[in-house]
């Protein structure tokens, strides 16, 4: 079989991955894996396959089946039929989540099209969520009982953190909630892409429990530094407005690490921040509290306690170019940072 192009689909996003071989296997695994998402979610009546290939045709990063292809290395079935399937389920349910999400959020855009309930209503966009879980478990009906359990499990967290972040910390303490939430929404579905692929792949019960573990701490990763880029990053550089989160009432771990300052910056920060800013005075001038807090540096001390429990696993792997190529994911998103 001949390898075909060196590096993934445009809509897969690219990632260099350190070594030619690598780079051309993960580029094969992502193109089947997007041929199976099309195929799989082009069933179904008309009606409901223009509403679920909506976020599909926008494209998006596919990290998580670059994860899962990446842990199928360790087997002796790397980038087999059950791998690309395996990582077909585990991105159609984050699909799934983000319809969900849009209309928890009444976000207006998603991968930089309207998102589903904008486009158009949050019946239709929760119904095409339903109908993209109905689609990833038909797949996980063929990869056996033990991905039907785990999914099961993985399901649960997704809510449980959902519910979590809706309910609010309530008593408890808010950086604590904020941990517990970003584990369940983000670092479980990466934690699952980890899983599964080394499971499918044939890797042993050692390498399985330290892909799973990695996938959650880089998940955990991505997410802190995502949030300090929303308050920290030039727009010109990130594409991103800074204080997004702020404008919705999210209040990031960066954000925690401020209010909870015995300072001016954080007295001041703690009668602003009462709920969301609905003003850009406002906006800026939470900003500009936040530049002068030790909020990003407290929250990149965070970043790196997770990026050392990131490490421990890739220390469980044998040293070749999938490990370190795994060990580069982690270090990547937090050059983002700057």
């Amino acid at each position: 079989m001949t390898h075909g192009p060196t590096q993934p689909p445009r809509s897969a996003g690219y990632v260099d991955l350190g070594d030619a071989d690598l780079n051309a296997r993960i580029a094969d695994g992502l193109a089947a894996v997007e041929k199976l998402l099309h195929d799989e979610l082009s069933k179904g009546e008309d009606f409901l396959v223009d509403k679920v290939l909506h976020l599909i045709r926008a494209g998006g990063k596919r990290f998580r089946p670059m994860m899962a292809l990446l842990a199928s290395e360790y087997g002796p079935k790397a980038g087999s039929d059950e791998v690309i399937r395996a990582a077909a389920v585990v991105e159609i349910t984050h699909l799934a989540t983000l319809y969900h999400d849009d209309v928890m959020d009444e976000a207006e855009l998603r991968r930089g099209v309207e998102s589903a309930n904008s486009r158009w209503d949050n019946s239709v966009a929760i119904l095409a969520g339903d109908i993209l879980l109905a689609h990833a478990s038909r797949l996980m009906s063929g990869l056996g009982r033990e991905t039907v359990f785990h999914f099961a499990e993985t399901f649960g967290d997704l809510v449980t953190g959902q519910m979590r972040e809706t309910v609010g910390p309530g008593d408890s303490d808010p950086i604590e909630h904020y941990t517990k939430v970003i584990r369940e929404k983000t670092g479980v579905l990466i934690a699952s892409a980890g899983y599964l692929g080394a499971l499918h792949g044939g890797a042993s019960d050692e390498h399985i429990d330290a892909l799973k573990r990695l996938g959650e701490a880089i998940g955990i990763v991505f997410q802190i530094v995502d949030d300090i880029i929303d308050i920290y990053s030039d727009p010109d550089e990130s594409g991103k407005t800074p204080g997004t989160d702020l404008r919705e009432g999210v209040f990031t771990l960066p954000v925690l690490h401020a209010l909870q300052e015995d300072t001016e910056v954080g007295e001041e920060l703690r009668g602003l921040l009462t709920g969301p800013l609905t003003d850009d005075a406002s906006v800026e001038r939470a900003l500009e509290l936040l530049a002068r807090s030790t909020g990003r540096e407290k929250a990149l001390a965070d970043v790196h306690r997770y990026l050392a429990e990131a490490e421990e696993q890739v220390s469980r792997l044998p040293d070749n170019e999938v490990t370190r190529a795994l060990g580069q994911l982690a270090g990547y998103t937090v050059r983002r940072v700057g």
